[in-house]
């Protein structure tokens, strides 16, 4: 069974919100949107040629996992903007749904995560924007 395979099975058996696994060294999270992510960056933490599992991966997201060094996601939801900046990095993408964007946690709009990033090209440029965004919001790690 691959590393992805394996990150797919773990998510949904475990309950968790991401999985990033190499051979059997995994690290796991149940913290929603970007927070995880962010967390592992600001650490120093990479993940050079893992694969991760992820329930829901936004373009913001996906340039967290770039920035991460992973080689493969999968995720239950994904925004068409998600899938091309992975694509656009040559990151292996598999997917459930692909939506046109994220929706934020009320329903009733676009993630804003997913809008702050919507005009970004540049993964470092994403993660100053994002990290912006949940001061603004005020997400603490």
């Amino acid at each position: 069974m691959s590393d992805l395979e394996r990150a797919k099975e773990e998510l949904t058996a475990g309950g968790y919100t991401c999985v990033i696994r190499l051979g059997d060294h995994q690290t796991i999270s149940h913290d929603r949107g970007v927070r995880p992510l962010v967390a592992w960056l600001d650490s120093g933490e990479r993940f050079i040629g893992y694969s991760a599992a992820d329930k829901v991966i936004g373009k913001a997201t996906a340039f967290l996992y770039v920035l991460l060094g992973v080689r493969s996601v999968y995720a239950h939801v994904l925004s068409n903007g998600a899938r091309a900046v992975l694509q656009g990095h040559g990151i292996e993408v598999s997917y459930q749904q692909l939506v046109e964007n994220i929706i934020n946690r009320k329903g009733d709009g676009i993630c804003p995560f997913e809008a702050a990033v919507s005009g970004c090209n540049e993964p470092e440029q994403a993660y100053r924007i994002i990290r912006e965004q949940m001061e603004r919001m005020g997400i603490t790690i």
